[in-house]
């Protein structure tokens, strides 16, 4: 599958770090000698997802699927828990952690509001010349984010720099800043973000009757059998931030 889709070389193989050997050894070996040439360029193997510490296994009943987190989490907070660890590193999943990691995306998520606040409605247009220099300084932030990048993916310290530049502008931006500095900063705010899949501005705010009315039109889909319209509702309500859950009474809904 891979020499017919991908071509006889890739770039990146990526998997498990419980896949090294034999099944990574064996595909070099395997591919290397049907080719004759270089397999994969990079290999990255993650570690191991605990839940409160212990192992994820069906066998001790703690296995969840990101369906069922999606359930009770934004995504975008998991994927926020998740990048704050090293993808080779062992990575331990619990309700205490996605609440502080659930909190620090909104650290984020606030200093971008205020920003597009300023860089829409401030009163003055054009940057002046102290805000020119405090957005020069500003782009050390965006070189600590590259490097860490560069440093085999190193996404912890790429959220370090992302929070180093959240406080510089909540330090430097006020009601007197104009709409060109914080528009900058908002900018480089976003780029760094979008990097990583995080997405800064603000879902747009649904209203009760709209969920009620796509909950029974989800309904209405799942009665017909027409499960790919049900999941598309489900995953239309989880990007604006509501959640479903089906239960015996009937679905229950709630606000991420």
């Amino acid at each position: 599958m891979s020499k017919k889709y991908l071509g006889e070389e890739i770039d990146i193989h990526a998997g498990g770090e419980d896949l090294i050997f034999p099944h990574h050894e064996n595909e070099i070996a395997q591919s290397e000698c049907c080719n004759g040439k270089i397999f994969a360029r990079y290999w990255m193997h993650n570690g191991f997802l605990n839940i409160d510490n212990r192992k994820m296994s069906k066998s001790l009943g703690n296995f969840r699927t990101v369906r069922q987190i999606g359930e009770q989490y934004d995504l975008q907070v998991l994927r926020f828990f998740m990048l704050n660890a090293h993808y080779r590193s062992p990575l331990n999943f619990s309700a205490d952690l996605m609440e502080a990691a659930k909190n620090s995306l909104e650290r984020i998520l606030e200093a971008a509001g205020k920003l597009k606040d300023r860089k829409d409605n401030a009163a003055k247009e054009s940057i002046t010349g102290e805000e020119l220099e405090l957005l020069k300084e500003a782009e050390g932030f965006v070189t600590k984010f590259e490097d860490a990048m560069d440093d085999d993916f190193n996404t912890a310290d790429a959220l370090a720099a992302i929070f180093e530049l959240v406080k510089f502008a909540n330090t430097n931006v006020d009601e007197n800043s104009s709409r060109e500095f914080a528009g900058g900063l908002y900018e480089e705010l976003f780029k760094l973000s979008d990097v990583l899949g995080l997405k800064i501005e603000k879902k747009e705010e649904i209203l009760d009757k709209e969920i009620e009315d796509l909950i029974q039109e989800r309904q209405a889909a799942r009665k017909a059998k027409d499960f790919k319209r049900a999941d598309e509702i489900r995953d239309e309500l989880l990007k604006k931030g509501i959640i479903l859950k089906d239960t015996r009474e009937g679905v229950k809904w709630q606000r991420a």
